[in-house]
């Protein structure tokens, strides 16, 4: 039986084509497959009665991801792009080199074209992979008749059985010119790019023709050419047509909400996709602008040869920054990429409004599972803590309340701390001391109402903490449990009781999935918070505060200084060496001298 969390995803599936992930309860991608309707065939898995493989990959399915694409075929080389990704567990004969050829054209003096499993750093053309094998097979015998190049073994001082059917250019009995050769070449390239149009239409009209003439088997195997030519080298969005390396970004916003998808094109293909879903504290375009930026300088080192972004950003700051090429096309392949990825942004952010829908009809159960958990009678509120700081500086504490399952929003409270001294967990405990303190020293005095249950996200430093004020300070008694994350940074378990007790919630129940969601909140309302005083007194917003300061002057001293402190030791002189002017120089020494 599918837990409550899935059962909600299944219900928010498209009627569409795409490739979809089965995860294990640690997030591990164990299974990919492809579907032409991804509601029926994923619903299949969780609805239908399965046995041997089938029903034990079920078995561990914890969640489901899934990418939509363009068409049934984009689906099935997406699936064995990310099997080659992740090697998942059972998809063992989908695994890289178990079939899907490609079509090559050879790098000799004779060149010939041929299909092949193997992709050789050998200067040869290589078109692919093709799914479907026969199709592939076929189309290399018509391409053999309409643009032939070498079909014997070489030189044989005679012609061979296939030049005198017109099906090669004749390297058995002569020297065949490299210019033949390279036209020939060019045209099966242009052929297999997808530019069939030209061919097609010939192959319809010749098949008319026959069946005009009641040639029927011949109007069939014109029919067949045209049938094998659409399954092997039709336009696809999601392959591009060279080979450049680039990242395709784009984002959906709806009610304060960013989604933003990621592409990764390598090798002409979509070889892995990201999500990202986080409240927005500025406007799009900026908040867009910053992820980008922070993205690559936390994430990932390697940049590619181009990045892709919707219309809006300001693409010449970005440039310079990353020191990449930073575009937003218009049309074409590039603009239907951009396209996808901004469908799949919207799909995910839909299904998180529409999932917290759903999941609001069982929160109190859900509520009530964690209370039992722990051994208590069932309370209405809940608050938890999380605290969120960078190497122990602008430290601050988020704490969200939710009642009855559901998140009360009016009152979540944020908390500017004090910098402690010392190592992490001096500043740990002294955080959790100060927030606890503040907080329920604040609800004493207004005479207000107790929560039922406090969670804090971390283990026993923070929970003892707590116990510590709330006991021997304000003299209250409220139970206190500690929210534990797993080594991949997720939901585990909760640890409670005089011994700190570890306590485990079944990882398919609603209350497993209330408890993620409640560490999950209260962590985003934390690092928002901690964000938005962080972006107050950012180098950027300095600069932005002087006169003669734009954007082009500011991403030169970001690149050139990196730090406030390196701009104000820097003199007069260093700054305008940035072509900066002489006046503009100077107001900047002085207004960043007067903070």
């Amino acid at each position: 039986m599918a837990s409550a969390h899935i059962e909600h995803k299944l219900a928010l599936l498209p009627d569409l084509p795409g490739s979809y992930q089965m995860k294990d309860i640690n997030g591990k991608i164990i299974y990919v497959g492809k579907a032409k309707n991804l509601k029926n065939r994923v619903r299949s898995y969780f609805k239908s009665s399965h046995d041997g493989k089938v029903a034990k990959m079920v078995s561990e399915v914890a969640d489901f991801d899934y990418i939509v694409t363009s068409s049934d075929k984009e689906a099935f080389l997406l699936e064995i792009t990310l099997i080659q990704k992740w090697q998942p567990f059972y998809n063992i004969k989908l695994k890289k080199g178990t079939g899907y050829p490609y079509i090559k054209i050879t790098n000799e003096r004779d060149p010939k074209i041929e299909l092949t499993g193997d992709v050789k750093k050998d200067g040869a053309y290589y078109f692919g992979p093709y799914p479907n094998v026969y199709a592939a097979q076929e189309t290399i015998h018509f391409l053999e008749k309409v643009y032939p190049l070498r079909r014997c073994n070489g030189y044989q001082g005679r012609p061979c059985l296939y030049y005198h059917m017109g099906q090669c250019l004749g390297a058995c009995w002569r020297t065949v010119p490299e210019e033949e050769y390279a036209k020939q070449i060019a045209k099966i390239r242009s052929f297999l790019d997808g530019n069939t149009g030209r061919v097609k239409q010939e192959l319809t009209h010749k098949m008319e023709e026959a069946a005009k003439h009641l040639e029927f088997e011949r109007a069939a195997e014109l029919r067949d050419q045209l049938h094998y030519i659409e399954a092997t080298v039709e336009k696809q969005k999601i392959i591009s047509n060279d080979k450049t390396q680039r990242d395709v970004f784009n984002f959906y916003m709806d009610k304060g909400w960013m989604s933003v998808q990621i592409f990764f094109i390598r090798q002409a293909r979509l070889m892995k996709r990201e999500s990202r879903l986080f409240a927005i504290t500025t406007t799009a375009s900026e908040e867009f602008e910053t992820f980008i930026m922070q993205f690559y300088s936390r994430k990932n080192n390697v940049l590619p040869k181009e990045i892709l972004v919707p219309e809006g950003l300001d693409n010449d700051v970005l440039a310079q920054v990353l020191a990449v090429p930073v575009r937003t096309p218009q049309r074409g392949e590039k603009r239907a990429l951009m396209d996808l990825a901004k469908k799949n942004a919207k799909i995910k952010l839909d299904e998180k409004f529409r999932l917290l829908e759903l999941d609001n009809r069982t929160t109190v159960g859900a509520q009530e599972e964690i209370f039992k958990a722990l051994g208590l009678q069932y309370g209405h509120v809940i608050e938890a803590f999380d605290h969120s700081h960078i190497q122990g500086t602008n430290p601050v504490s988020a704490m969200v309340q939710f009642v009855d399952g559901a998140p009360a929003k009016s009152n979540y409270r944020k908390y500017k701390l004090a910098e402690a001294e010392g190592n992490h967990s001096a500043d740990e405990e002294a955080n959790t001391r100060e927030v606890i303190r503040r907080r329920y020293t604040r609800l004493l005095k207004e005479h207000a109402s107790m929560p039922d249950l406090i969670l804090m996200d971390g283990g026993e430093l923070e929970m003892n903490a707590v116990k510590d004020v709330l006991e021997n300070e304000l003299s209250l008694s409220i139970p206190v449990a500690g929210m534990v994350k797993n080594d991949k940074h997720r939901t585990a378990r909760l640890l409670y009781g005089d011994l700190d007790q570890p306590i485990d919630l079944d990882p398919h129940s609603q209350g497993f999935y209330l408890l993620t969601r409640i560490q999950d909140e209260v962590h985003r309302f934390a690092i928002t918070f901690h964000r938005q005083l962080r972006n107050k007194n950012s180098l950027a917003s300095k600069l932005e505060m002087i006169q003669g300061v734009g954007p082009k002057t500011r991403t030169k001293l970001l690149r050139q200084f990196k730090t406030i402190n390196h701009i104000k030791e820097a003199s007069v002189e260093d700054i305008e060496k940035l072509g900066i002017a002489k006046n503009v120089a100077q107001a900047i020494k002085i207004s960043l001298q007067a903070q």
